[in-house]
């Protein structure tokens, strides 16, 4: 299932299993992950899963290269695995306020905000990824219709909440930052917890999002 896997500095690995961003292979790259996870191998400190690459930092005084290496090959993993996922349902209001770009996806698209609001909520989203910023979940995949490119100048300050799109993908801001996403709404749900120190991300990647629209009255009820 990994393609190969080199080194990465002096302590880590970097486990490649292709070049596609797709669902098929980054369900692979997500079957490694849980499944190290669960080893609680000793001496690894840190897993860093993206599309279809997996990091595996170690600490050098317990463990090298060769020998995680060959704990990582010898790993019984196969496409057959059940992939433990969780269903979670975000709302998002839609207000002006918030659907900073929905004006112009309407003109990049040529389609109106009610069929790309159509199209979006009635979305199941898988998530390949979380980070950019902490927590930030990559969820895929949209629709051709719905793609768009980046912003051509990014916005300084993307409230956080934020709901964007961007290509195949939409995500969460789980805080004020720079970005380039199309913001089509903004949710009250916290999305990444800092307090909760053993799972801060709601949705992890292997999850499975789905969007319910809200009205402004219930994202401020949901905000107090």
């Amino acid at each position: 299932m990994i393609k190969n896997i080199s080194n990465l500095g002096d302590a880590a690995l970097y486990c490649d299993f292709g070049s596609e961003v797709n669902k098929e292979i980054n369900s692979k790259v997500i079957r490694y992950f849980k499944s190290i996870q669960k080893e609680n191998i000793d001496g690894i400190n840190n897993l860093t899963p993206s599309y279809n690459k997996l990091i595996i930092s170690f600490d050098l005084r317990k463990k090298n290269f060769q020998t995680i290496k060959k704990l990582i090959e010898n790993l019984n993993i196969t496409n057959d695995d059940e992939l433990e996922t969780n269903r979670i349902k975000i709302p998002v209001c839609c207000d002006e306020n918030f659907s900073l770009d929905i004006k112009r996806l309407e003109e990049k698209l040529q389609i109106t905000r009610d069929k790309i609001y159509e199209k979006f909520f009635g979305k199941e989203f898988f998530c390949y990824m979380t980070g950019f910023i902490a927590g930030m979940p990559f969820l895929g995949d949209l629709e051709n219709e719905l793609q768009a490119k980046r912003l051509e100048t990014p916005r300084v300050k993307v409230p956080k909440g934020s709901v964007g799109l961007t290509e195949q993908f939409a995500n969460v801001y789980t805080f004020e930052s720079p970005g380039g996403w199309n913001i089509i709404g903004n949710t009250p749900q916290v999305i990444f917890d800092s307090t909760n120190e053993k799972n801060p991300n709601l949705i992890n990647p292997g999850d499975v999002v789905t969007f319910e629209q809200i009205t402004k009255d219930q994202y401020y009820n949901n905000n107090e």
